[in-house]
Order: structure tokens, then C-alpha cells, then sequence
């Protein structure tokens, strides 16, 4: 295991205070996604263009740990199961990035279109789907259309504010303490099977 994550989770009194806020970020991002949903009648339930196909990367140490907290509390054999697949997916990520061909493999949490961890899903997996917008300090609003199966089944309703960005900057200022108190100088971007299969 990388030493910094050692580093970490030999600290479990301080990692679980984190934890905890991580928490409670996901619980508005969980309900303000829920009422977006409502509106336009969207819900997922398993489509072609799947997000779970889409290579997210992870940028924070906190979802890092937290996704690693919900892969523990699975038992040995599904372990052991999904740790081979995100180093499946790992290996052929490698190849298909060599051979320049473009990267569309599934999630190895996926098991028949469903999440292994969905409580544990990092924030790209939780806001994915609905239009949003993004304020940025001295720059535009930025605007984005929903997913492929969005627009085509609630692309003609009327758009209803879904602001990401109290959520990015709650993300950003939780990353950055927790950075502080575990004296970490590392970044990372890693997706999800990455994650897994160390």
C-alpha cells in the first residue's frame, strides 16, 4: 500500500472526524441531486451510454480513504473479486492508452449495473446526469448539459439551477485540511480501479 495511506489510516481517531464531514458534504449533494432529479422525473437505471464506462478521475485524499473505508466493510471474497477486476481494468487502461485507442471500460465496482460501494461513491459518480452550472471567481458561469440518456428523455424541460459550486469549494477546503493535518504534499489524480487494485 502507498506509505502516505499507511501514514493515514494509522491516525484512525483523526481519518474517522474526516470521514464523518465527508459525510455530510455527500448528504446535500445526495439531496440537492435528489430534487433536480424529481423535477425533470430523471432516474438512472442502467442506460447504454453508462457513466460507468467513463474513466472519472479522483483528485482528493478524502474520497480516496473514504472509498477504501466502504471496500472494507465488504467481505473477503468480494475483496478479493473486485481487487481482480480493477487490476484488470488497470492492465488493459495501460495498453489501450499505448495502442492510443480510447479508454471505455467498466467501473469494477459495477456488478449488473449496480454499485458495489454506492454509498461510497465519490462526488463525480454522485452529480453525474443532471445539468449544472460552476462559478468561478472572475470568470464565466460555466453551464453543462446532462448525460446522453439525460437529454434524451428530459432535454426539453426547462432547465432548474443545480450549482455545483458550494460543493466543489466544501470538497476543496476539506481536501486542503486534511492535507494540513496529516502533512500531506502529494496530489493525486487516480480513478477508481487505480484505487482498487493498490
Amino acid at each position: 500500500m502507498n506509505p502516505v495511506i499507511e501514514k493515514i489510516r494509522s491516525c484512525e481517531e483523526k481519518l474517522s472526524l474526516f470521514m464523518e464531514r465527508l459525510e455530510v458534504i455527500y448528504k446535500k449533494m445526495d439531496g440537492k441531486y435528489k430534487e433536480a432529479a424529481n423535477y425533470y422525473g430523471f432516474f438512472c437505471g442502467g442506460c447504454e451510454e453508462n457513466c460507468c464506462f467513463t474513466r472519472f478521475y479522483h483528485h482528493t485524499f478524502v474520497e480516496y480513504l473514504y472509498i477504501i473505508k466502504g471496500f472494507n466493510t465488504l467481505g473477503q471474497g468480494n475483496q478479493a473479486e473486485i481487487r481482480e477486476k480493477a487490476l484488470l481494468v488497470w492492465r488493459q487502461t495501460a495498453e489501450l492508452e499505448k495502442s492510443g485507442l480510447p479508454v471505455r471500460l467498466l467501473c469494477p465496482l459495477n456488478y449488473e449495473g449496480l454499485c458495489a460501494l454506492y454509498s461510497y461513491r465519490p462526488m463525480i459518480c454522485r452529480l453525474h446526469g443532471i445539468p449544472h452550472e460552476l462559478i468561478i471567481p472572475g470568470r464565466e458561469k460555466i453551464l453543462s448539459p446532462g448525460c446522453k440518456e439525460f437529454m434524451s428523455r428530459c432535454g426539453e424541460k426547462e432547465y432548474v439551477i443545480f450549482d455545483r459550486t458550494s460543493f466543489y469549494t466544501e470538497m476543496a477546503s476539506l481536501e486542503k485540511e486534511f492535507k494540513a493535518a496529516f502533512v500531506i504534499s502529494e496530489r493525486i489524480k487516480l480513478t477508481v480501479a487505480r484505487m482498487l487494485a493498490s
